[in-house]
């Protein structure tokens, strides 16, 4: 872990001097707009954790837009939870699909992302996917069995399936 760190330093007139230290990036990466159904992705039977699926991203590039979109019935805990890990919860009354395809759609035309990564097994999501690659986006697809939109599967030019004996 040492091997990713850098100083931050400060050069004065006795010489140099440490003032902090601050995670270096190993290699600039693609940034990546992930967001996640939460009904869909975030059930107790999956045990899918955000921490999963940052780190599976990791390799592709940098989260520099992280939502889960929840519904009303979403438990306080999961809402604090996914705050606590840096995500911007949204909580919508009604269907969470429409609210993830308005944000998704809004990341599609934002000039600084390169990658929408969607965490959902639903099939619904399907033109948004097109849309991106038509846009010039690269996607990806987070999954988990059993329920794995096979259409979605093969839309995406990069699939991840977490959990299961898939994995």
């Amino acid at each position: 872990m040492a091997g990713k760190w850098e100083k931050i330093i400060s050069i004065t007139k006795s010489g140099m001097r440490i003032i902090g230290q601050m995670k270096r990036k190993v290699r600039r990466g693609k940034r990546i707009a992930l967001l996640i159904d939460g009904p869909n992705i975030l059930r107790k039977e999956f045990g899918i954790k955000l921490e999963d699926l940052v780190e599976a991203l990791s390799e592709i590039g940098d989260i520099r837009v992280a939502k889960v979109i929840l519904n009303q019935y979403a438990p306080q805990g999961l809402i604090e939870a996914v705050s606590n890990q840096g995500f911007e919860p949204i909580v919508v009354s009604g269907e969470t699909g429409v609210k993830l395809a308005v944000e998704a759609m809004k990341e599609i035309y934002n000039p600084n992302i390169d990658i929408i990564a969607i965490a959902t097994r639903n099939a619904e999501f399907l033109p948004v996917i097109l849309k991106a690659k038509e846009k010039g986006k690269e996607t990806i697809v987070i999954g988990v069995e059993p329920g794995f939109s096979v259409a979605l599967k093969h839309a995406a030019d990069y699939t991840i399936t977490m959990g299961g004996e898939a994995q």
